[in-house]
């Protein structure tokens, strides 16, 4: 408890706390942009950090990790344009939510989800750290690929009452993620002769393309452009949050709150996979699974809780081993080292100042997170006031921008346009889109799994089905999706 005081004193000097306000501020901003992430931001601001002290440096990108997850989600409930992957899950509802009217309520439980979710794994971060960990550490190459398995399992029940188009959907999206250089023979693969895919298919251009233009492109032709804007409902029970809220909820912040932490805790996962497995589990809890993806409040409040969760989470091993729980955990371990600070065991016995601040940090920042979009809501959910014609020029420019933006290349626009009008071709064919963006982004971390524990074992697959992680994995996922077959065979007899 002394040492947790001690780290708030430090966090709570003026100069910590003004450094950790503005990554907060700065994160918001970057992440509701696509293609703009708050990775991109640390990278950038890496170089500044030689030039600070090192608990500022830390306490700032903290601040920027923070709001760079949240911040993604005001675009993805507005505008459809998810500025994270993270935020995926959360659009699928939000967005909806907001067409109806209910934009401010969605922003309100998204953020609300979002401290539940930061604070749980905070409290796991602040007393568990470093026995939790060493927990982690246990986990083999081929216990990730069970799980990343569990995970593509998950997504594909998403599309019930269509399974088989969801699970063409999925294999599609991991046969889309192959094309590029082979990491094993280093060779080029699926790349049919074009040099710009030996780096694979960029996956900015790939999710503005498929979510941002293509529901352009798909709005101008139903002329949804030229129909009147859902008008914003200002009822109390409609917009603003009670402890009612809370209480109908609570379940569902309790189980994304642990599943987020848990699968943050595991180094190299993030905060992807802990929203698809939140999302699924809030669907299957759910009595009503029918209305996600429609505007169900459950969908969202499960994904921002998770995603917020993983952030705390991932911090974990990244402190008490020196092990990065994500990308964004890898630059703060770049921070930390620019500064000879070693992180891992040793990093609280010979700086645990510093390592305690870092945590205090990370509350003050999700909390300045939620106080920043609580109190702009009002202005940001003006937007779906704002005719669609209107907003339709500006989303194509922010797609164009976000799909040049990281990698600069007229490849990146191509990219953009053809998964645009992918999107809009399987929407016409009623093939869920979920399923087809999750596995593009999981079926490279599930390949890379795999072939790392191929690697250790000498090509020896039998730790897949011997070793009893992957043993239960596997069974889940299998159950899983059973699950909807037998639905669908016992509602035809």
């Amino acid at each position: 408890m002394y040492d947790i005081l001690q780290g708030f004193a430090l966090a709570l000097d003026p100069v910590s706390l003004l450094l950790t306000l503005a990554g907060v501020f700065v994160g918001i901003v970057v992440g509701a942009i696509p293609g703009l992430t708050g990775a991109m931001l640390i990278a950038l601001l890496l170089p500044v950090t030689f030039y600070m002290q090192p608990f500022h440096a830390v306490v700032a990108i903290v601040g920027v990790y923070v709001g760079s997850v949240s911040g993604g989600l005001i675009t993805a409930i507005m505008l459809r344009m998810p500025g994270t992957v993270s935020n995926l899950m959360t659009m699928l509802d939000g967005y909806p939510m907001a067409q109806q009217g209910k934009a401010r309520r969605a922003i309100a439980l998204s953020v609300a989800a979002s401290v539940v979710g930061g604070l749980a794994s905070w409290l796991v971060l602040a007393l568990l750290a470093e026995p939790i960990s060493h927990w982690a550490t246990r986990f083999t190459p081929f216990d990730y690929f069970a799980l990343v398995v569990l995970a593509l399992a998950f997504v594909v029940t998403l599309s019930e009452q269509a399974f088989i188009k969801g699970l063409l959907a999925a294999t599609l999206g991991f046969l889309l993620a192959m094309p590029g250089i082979d990491p094993s023979s280093a060779q080029a693969r699926m790349t049919f002769g074009l040099v710009e895919l030996n780096a694979g298919i960029g996956i900015m251009p790939f999710f503005v393309g498929m979510f941002a233009f293509g529901a352009v492109l798909s709005d101008v032709l139903n002329g949804t452009h030229l129909k009147k804007p859902a008008e914003t409902k200002d009822g109390e029970e409609d917009q603003s949050l009670s402890l009612k809220d809370f209480k109908t909820h609570g379940g569902n912040l309790l189980r994304s709150s642990v599943v987020g932490t848990g699968v943050g805790i595991l180094p190299g996962i993030g905060s992807n996979i802990a929203s698809v497995v939140s999302y699924t589990l809030a669907r299957n809890f759910s009595k009503t699974p029918e209305r996600f993806g429609k505007g169900a409040e459950e969908g969202v409040i499960a994904s921002e809780t998770a995603n917020n969760a993983a952030v705390g989470g991932a911090l974990i091993p990244t402190l008490a081993l020196g092990v990065p729980g994500s990308l964004v955990d890898v630059l703060l371990l770049t921070a930390l080292t620019i500064h000879a600070i070693q992180p891992g065991p040793l990093l609280f016995v010979n700086s645990g100042d510093l390592a305690y601040g870092l945590i205090a940090a990370y509350l003050i920042a999700t909390i300045a997170m939620a106080v920043i979009v609580l109190a702009s809501a009002r202005w940001l959910a003006a937007i779906a006031k704002v005719p669609l014609y209107l907003l339709l020029p500006i989303i194509i420019a922010a797609s164009v921008v976000g799909a040049f933006a990281l990698e600069g290349t007229a490849m990146s626009l191509w990219v953009m346009l053809a998964f645009g009008l992918l999107g809009l071709l399987m929407e016409w064919l009623e093939y869920p889109l979920a399923p087809f963006a999750i596995a593009f982004v999981l079926g490279p971390i599930a390949e890379a799994k795999l072939r790392t524990g191929m690697q250790m074992t000498a090509g020896d697959w039998s730790p897949l089905y011997t070793q009893p992680i992957p043993l239960v994995l596997f069974a889940i996922a299998i159950l899983v999706s059973a699950l909807p077959l037998s639905k669908s065979l016992i509602s035809k007899r």
